[in-house]
């Protein structure tokens, strides 16, 4: 049996673990699973345990106001310490690029603990951006003995960094098996602002916005809102603005948009809602990466508000377009989405390059031929074909 533990602390580290978490639970035979979170986020990660009913079995609810990088990777580091003294796991799971994955493969790495890492092998080949994200998922790639790369591209990254070959499996990304879950034709919103837009009405256009990245605090944010306020002159643009509850972005949002006609500020939606809305809407506006994966299985065109973006494939297959966050650059973008029907129509067609719904299912395969490849055989790699 493999003892094991997930350990996450954000809301879309646990997105992106729930069709994983859901697959090894229901073999009890090769898995003991214990889930551990952070609580990095607090609010937004309790919405996702308790809308798909996980039950962490350690909960270090280490968020406090205000708190420095350093300050939470201490925090993590001394209470996983007390629980690998205390239980021998076989392997430790981590997703992504946060604080607590980094620290999580670090502590396991300091016991002798093998290490998987899933949505390995991306880069945007700059250290400050996303930061500290970049550095953090570098790192997680040099400790982890499995590396669940996403892509062939997330695999190539990987390589020339000189990780073994024979540790990568690409499975595809998790997110897109979210989706699949959460989708419903007569979906009624959580959300009460959600609930009573009038999403028929086809003379409007709604945009979903999110902005909350450490590297676009400040001006960068503040580009971004002065966009939409301008962009929102015209009627029938509707802007959605899901917004993130830290000061530095929530202050500055509502600051410049709050009580605009053509703009509705939400809180951060459930990731039912979430998904349900990116259905309903003409565009969406990010600096999310979890929506660069997610938006083009809609077939709905990506604006990223970045200056660089770890999903490549996205921009090689046309569904995501880099714009930054220069006020100028992010209307004329818009602007031509809304004007020109063809230039629309080719990113919406544009296929998803990050997914195919069975990542889950692939990653479960490759653990157990990672751990017994006399009686297990390794699951076929998720390819991509334009």
């Amino acid at each position: 049996m493999i003892k094991t533990m997930i350990i996450f602390g954000t809301r879309p580290e646990a997105i992106k673990f729930i069709s994983v978490i859901k697959k090894i639970c229901s073999d009890k035979i090769n898995f003991d699973l214990k889930i551990c979170v952070s609580a990095q986020h607090r609010n937004m990660l309790d919405e996702v345990l308790n809308n798909f009913g996980i039950k962490p079995d350690y909960d270090f609810n280490i968020m406090s106001k205000n708190q420095t990088l350093s300050e939470i990777n201490s925090k993590i580091s001394i209470e996983l310490e007390k629980i690998f003294k205390k239980e021998k796991f076989n392997l430790v799971l981590v997703q992504g690029d946060t604080n607590t994955a980094f620290i999580g493969a670090l502590t396991a790495f300091y016991n002798k603990i093998k290490i998987a890492h899933i949505e390995a092998g991306l880069r945007s080949f700059n250290k400050f951006e996303p930061f500290p994200e970049e550095i953090n998922r570098k790192f997680i790639s040099q400790l982890a003995d499995i590396n669940f790369a996403p892509t062939q591209h997330a695999k190539k990254n990987l390589l020339a960094e000189n990780v073994a070959q024979e540790n990568i499996f690409v499975t595809g990304n998790t997110v897109i098996d979210c989706i699949n879950l959460n989708l419903k034709k007569d979906y009624v919103f959580e959300n009460k602002i959600l609930r009573e837009i009038d999403f028929a009405d086809k003379k409007n256009k709604f945009i979903l916005v999110t902005a909350h990245r450490r590297e676009n605090f400040g001006a960068p944010l503040k580009n971004i809102c002065q966009a939409i306020l301008k962009l929102s002159e015209n009627k029938n643009l509707k802007f959605i603005y899901a917004v993130h509850p830290n000061p530095n972005v929530k202050d500055v949002v509502h600051n410049i948009l709050g009580g605009r006609e053509n703009i509705y500020l939400t809180e951060p939606l459930n990731i039912k809602d979430l998904h349900n809305l990116i259905s309903k809407v003409y565009l969406v506006m990010t600096d999310s990466g979890g929506l660069q994966e997610e938006v083009p299985s809609f077939n709905k065109p990506v604006l990223v508000l970045r200056n660089v973006t770890e999903r490549q494939e996205g921009l090689l297959t046309g569904a995501l377009k880099l714009i930054g966050t220069d006020e100028n650059k992010i209307i004329e973008s818009v602007k031509k989405l809304i004007e020109n029907d063809l230039e629309y129509k080719i990113m919406c067609k544009a296929k998803n390059p990050f997914g195919d719904g069975k990542s889950a299912d692939r990653i479960y395969q490759d653990l157990l031929f990672y751990f017994d490849p006399i009686n297990n055989k390794a699951a076929e790699d998720f390819i991509f074909e334009c």
